[in-house]
């Protein structure tokens, strides 16, 4: 059953559709998504419920394949078609986090190897501010010992992932990958995409310096500064989205 029609729907809601198929494009385009990880919106009709694609390999998402979904992580309505495994992530974190809008979970391969190591995830350049308040660790062991597959398979880990979150921009997922969220689709584009940069730049900052010392991240001020006027980060969503739209036409 294709749940996400357009018909009744409002025009925020419509917008929120079609920007959210635009964040899946855009995500895969700039190397951040794969055939696998998610994004979503909370609806903007019903703050208690999100938006989210069917399983579905992010590059082929239309409008016909969101989903409508509560916090708890189940369809509103009859849905038929494969969910992501891994939806729980996004209802725990928005039924925590009222002032999140958005929320991207990415295998994001420069971004790993801070999940794995000693060196933590630091802001080395003004678009990265928002990686200033820290990046905290979910590590599933402690939840569920050394068995697991590192996946978010119920609502009882998406709520740890959700608490190691906290109030902050980030989560790492140790062996996995992250979290990103945000106050709207194109700021979780934006940090999801700045993130894996902030890492390819630190690792090279580290490789130059021989270690971790000596390197002049941005102070706690600087970051928040930042923080403060990127907003949404709009000419960069709007740079990704006519790069995108030129580019499925292209492939047509």
């Amino acid at each position: 059953m294709k749940q996400a029609t357009m018909q009744g729907r409002s025009g925020a809601w419509t917008r929120r559709v079609s920007d959210l198929v635009k964040a899946n494009h855009i995500l895969v385009r700039q190397g951040v998504l794969d055939g696998y990880g998610h994004v979503s919106a909370r609806s903007p009709d019903h703050p208690d419920r999100f938006l989210l694609a069917r399983s579905l390999a992010p590059a082929s998402v239309q409008a016909d394949d969101i989903v409508e979904l509560d916090l708890d992580s189940r369809p509103v309505g009859r849905e038929d078609r494969q969910l992501y495994l891994e939806r729980y992530i996004h209802g725990e974190i928005y039924r925590r986090r009222p002032d999140v809008l958005a929320v991207v979970h990415s295998h994001s391969p420069t971004v790993i190897p801070f999940g794995i190591g000693p060196v933590p995830m630091r802001p080395v350049c003004h678009v990265c501010g928002f990686i200033g308040p820290g990046v905290p660790l979910f590590e599933i062991r402690d939840t569920v010992g050394d068995r697991s597959d590192l996946l978010i398979r119920d609502q009882a880990l998406g709520r740890q992932l959700a608490i190691a979150l906290d109030d902050k921009a980030v989560c790492l997922q140790r062996g996995h990958g992250a979290v990103v969220v945000a106050g709207s689709i194109p700021q979780a584009v934006a940090r999801s995409v700045y993130l894996e940069l902030n890492a390819r730049l630190q690792i090279q900052a580290i490789t130059l310096a021989g270690g971790d010392r000596g390197i002049n991240y941005l102070s706690a001020g600087e970051s928040q500064a930042t923080i403060e006027t990127q907003g949404d980060f709009d000419r960069a969503w709007a740079a990704w989205c006519e790069e995108e739209s030129r580019a499925r036409g292209e492939d047509r």
